[in-house]
């Protein structure tokens, strides 16, 4: 059968309706979820973890996954370079949420607050939009340590003039129907309570101008 006049019409109409849409999918905004199991989706299934929860809800965004489990903020550090240059464009924001590990593991708070404070100036360098995710000392680690490590985010978020996000685990933390069996990481229901809670922040640091001078002193 050879092809009539109608079918090249719906042809050439199907192709000016891809060009037409091809602008709209560029557009879409990158977020870069960059961190440890919190943001890796630990022992979660396909679309449970964070980044595809946030994904999910983000209409017009495309939410990367870069987090790794168990993943301190040495090791964060060591490949931020790497995660950025292996995308095909700049993000328009980054989450960072770092530190949890090394509070786990007894790590020096001031160690991890030169590695973080290293990372959101690779940030602004590249002009990247951030939003700190801060986490809180667990409460066995002794009031000394604790108040050394929670300083570590309201300094550093006042020093990069970056959004933040005070608690990772907000809603989360303690509760075991949001947990895994191990108490520590959250289940399918507990990244959509996490989700759904920093939402708001992410929506603004998005809509935000970017980063603003530093401010002196921390």
């Amino acid at each position: 059968m050879r092809p009539t006049l109608g079918f090249f019409s719906r042809l050439l109409l199907s192709s000016l309706l891809l060009l037409a849409s091809a602008p709209a999918m560029a557009a879409d905004r990158l977020v870069v979820a960059f961190g440890d199991s919190l943001t890796a989706g630990y022992n979660l299934g396909p679309g449970e973890g964070f980044a595809p929860q946030l994904d999910a809800a983000l209409p017009g965004v495309t939410v990367h996954d870069a987090g790794v489990s168990g993943e301190t903020t040495a090791g964060g550090l060591a490949r931020l370079d790497w995660v950025l240059n292996s995308l095909k464009r700049t993000p328009d924001l980054v989450i960072l949420e770092l530190g949890a590990n090394d509070m786990l593991r007894g790590q020096s708070p001031e160690q991890a607050k030169a590695n973080l404070d290293a990372m959101l100036a690779k940030l602004r360098q590249r002009r990247i939009k951030v939003l700190l995710a801060g986490m809180l000392a667990a409460p066995n680690l002794g009031a000394d340590y604790g108040k050394r490590f929670n300083a570590i985010y309201p300094a550093l978020a006042r020093k990069h003039a970056v959004p933040l996000y005070p608690f990772f685990l907000d809603g989360v933390a303690g509760n075991r129907a949001l947990q895994l069996a191990d108490g520590m990481h959250p289940n399918k229901a507990g990244v959509a309570v996490m989700v759904r809670n920093i939402l708001p922040s992410v929506r603004a640091a998005l809509e935000g101008s970017g980063h603003a001078a530093p401010v002196r002193g921390h």
